[in-house]
């Protein structure tokens, strides 16, 4: 176990954004990972849980606590089950379930992170979530002062959130248990049209999973969205926003909004949310809103190459960065009267 005082958090993060913690400490086992979390409740000190910083936006006066960052590893396959330690890195975890040939998070490849991330925002993109896969979480109860292991059923997975989200200050995921498919080298059906045109096939077809994963890295690539320390489209958090989801009387009045700011006739993407409920697109709002790629002056802007992504140019602060945002979300809301919904947790400051 490291530990450092008046530590930088920013390189911590994709964004490289954020001041430093008062005190800093990495932990490569569970153990020690319970010990910093009891020991900060013990005290009274506030507690920062670090994984993989893709998902994370740091106030520019930093943290005044204890950072933990998670950097436990463990990566154990046993038939279809699968157990990851919460600091392993998740990319690499799914090029390892695809080269042992079995289906199911294939499509995640590419997400930035760590493992012990993906329950906490039911990670998902291209036609699949983790909570489709995930079995059980095991996590410290801070509440109770003990390891529980939560199943499935009882994580309230939904689009972006589970309980875990829902209550930050309450659990500390430590290993994540997964049920994959043995598809005999095939993926899991391919859900997402964008990932079918790509792979030349039908929605619900199968295709080779080294085929359906790379297929999805290019896609990603081209927006911007696996990290690369020479493209500053990559220092970003991926989404920033979610899309948004509406009952079918707020989507009829944002229809007509659409229609009045674009012309009649236009069709805003609309995808099924449960009954009574339909999913928009964040990507599509922030462009017809104005908020084209490349938007901006300061070193704060819209990425190149998607309108979802946030980046920092080199030398942003995080309040250049939320400054942004903040004009992104009121154009959104003055044009279509939706309030967009910021996706990375944000620290010591909000939109």
């Amino acid at each position: 176990m490291q530990e450092l005082h008046d530590a930088p958090l920013a390189p911590l993060t994709t964004f490289r954004l954020g001041g430093p913690a008062t005190r800093l400490v990495t932990a490569t086992t569970d153990a020690e990972v319970i010990d910093v979390v009891r020991e900060a409740d013990a005290d009274g000190t506030p507690l920062l849980v670090i994984g993989g910083g893709s998902n994370l936006v740091i106030g520019d006066k930093g943290f005044a606590g204890t950072a933990l960052v998670v950097a436990t590893k463990g990566f154990e396959l046993d038939g279809t089950a699968l157990e990851l330690a919460a600091g392993e890195v998740w990319t690499e975890a799914v090029a390892r379930t695809v080269e042992a040939g079995l289906a199911g998070i294939e499509c995640l490849a590419g997400i930035p992170g760590s493992a012990g991330a993906t329950p906490i925002q039911n990670v998902g993109a291209y036609g699949q979530e983790v909570s489709s896969t995930i079995t059980e979480v095991i996590a410290y109860d801070r509440q109770a002062g003990e390891t529980v292991v939560i199943p499935n059923g009882d994580c309230a997975f939904s689009y972006r959130h589970s309980r875990f989200k829902a209550d930050p200050e309450r659990y500390v995921v430590l290993r994540v248990r997964f049920r994959l498919e043995d598809a005999e080298g095939l993926s899991a059906p391919i859900k997402y049209a964008e990932t079918a045109r790509a792979l030349g096939v039908e929605p619900g077809d199968r295709v080779p999973l080294a085929s359906a994963r790379e297929t999805v890295l290019k896609l990603r690539s081209g927006k911007g969205m696996v990290l690369d320390p020479e493209d500053h489209d990559t220092w970003s958090a991926g989404s920033f926003f979610t899309n948004p989801i509406l009952t079918d009387e707020q989507f009829a009045a944002f229809h007509a909004r659409a229609c009045e700011h674009l012309g009649e006739g236009v069709q805003p993407p609309a995808y099924p949310a449960g009954e009574g409920h339909t999913k928009t697109s964040a990507a599509w709002l922030i462009d017809k809103a104005g908020f084209t790629k490349g938007y901006g002056t300061g070193p704060a802007r819209i990425s190149t190459k998607h309108t979802l992504a946030l980046t920092n140019r080199g030398g942003a602060t995080t309040e250049d960065l939320l400054g942004l945002a903040r004009e992104v979300v009121e154009g959104v809301r003055e044009t279509f009267g939706i309030t967009l919904v910021n996706e990375p947790v944000t620290v010591g400051v909000s939109l």
